[in-house]
């Protein structure tokens, strides 16, 4: 990342230069007639006064508002990158405007470069209006994932770093894009989903989560002594694992006459990216407090009898 900076901030510092350069024709080393028809084709075309016939001057005027516009863009994309460090919402709605900022860069890069070479960009800026709108109706499912996008980011739906659960797809929201949506996994794996398509997702992350944990005793034990014990033994366990329990885990009572045993539920308050990690720990938290106090722990058995 930091390497990918570095040669962001040497464009930058080229890039710059080179349109110092350009809009000081006086410090190139042209001919007095070049320098003159450069200066008067950027004192019209840089404020969108094109009439003038294609020359040289022109080509290097163009290259000197694509310079500017790449520029800015890139100072812009600094500045939102530095933003999107402080992560949630604010990522979010960052991740949303950089999307969104490239097709501005394009469009202005391009309008500004027709008006140069003495394109009217009224012209095309209708023009372009007519075909996006004869576009749209053909595009109805891009402009309801747009649309659907703006939706998301400004009611606060979810942001990224947030875990969501769509469907039966647990992840991470990774990114927030124009038109789609990535959410990560456990695993790595990445699901892209069009933002219209996001319907009916629960997100787990702004609120606490529950990791729970049922625990079989048998029959023949004490559940006065054994819930005495836990009274005083599970408070330990918050202490141990600080990363893992926000609460100390509690006992909820019996769950349950299996079978085999008794069953008894236990809870412990969680962060959603903790839950699994958790209800591990819980569980083996459990089976070794038990062992450590001869509490049985009871498993289903096969009696087989012999006959005669």
């Amino acid at each position: 990342m930091k390497k990918k900076n570095t040669k962001t901030y040497i464009g930058i510092v080229i890039v710059a230069i080179l349109a110092l350069l350009l809009a000081n024709p006086n410090w190139l080393p042209l001919p007095a007639g070049l320098k003159t028809a450069l200066a008067e084709t950027e004192k019209k075309n840089l404020l969108f006064q094109s009439d003038a016939h294609t020359t040289i001057a022109q080509i290097l005027t163009l290259l000197l508002a694509i310079a500017l516009v790449w520029l800015i863009y890139q100072i812009v994309k600094l500045i939102l990158g530095a933003l999107a460090k402080r992560g949630g919402r604010t990522q979010t709605v960052v991740n949303l405007i950089s999307g969104l900022l490239k097709y501005i860069a394009v469009i202005a890069g391009v309008v500004w470069g027709l008006s140069i070479l003495g394109v009217n960009a009224t012209a095309v800026l209708a023009g372009v209006g007519i075909v996006g709108l004869i576009l749209g109706f053909g595009a109805q499912s891009l402009i309801e994932d747009i649309i659907t996008g703006a939706f998301i980011i400004f009611e606060n739906q979810y942001s990224v770093g947030d875990i969501i659960i769509l469907d039966d797809f647990r992840g991470i929201v990774r990114n927030i894009g124009v038109r789609t949506t990535v959410i990560e996994d456990a695993g790595g794996n990445l699901k892209v989903v069009n933002n219209s398509d996001i319907r009916n997702f629960q997100n787990r992350s702004r609120n606490n989560s529950v990791a729970l944990v049922l625990v079989a005793v048998a029959y023949s034990t004490d559940l006065r002594k054994l819930e005495k014990l836990l009274k005083e033994k599970l408070p330990s366990l918050k202490e141990e694992h600080p990363d893992l329990y926000l609460t100390v885990p509690r006992y909820l009572g019996v769950d349950e006459l299996a079978d085999s045993g008794v069953n008894l539920k236990f809870a412990a308050d969680v962060t959603e990216e903790n839950i699994f990690a958790a209800q591990r720990m819980l569980a083996r938290d459990l089976k070794n407090l038990f062992d450590d106090n001869g509490v049985e722990i009871p498993f289903p058995q096969v009696v087989v009898h012999k006959g005669d």
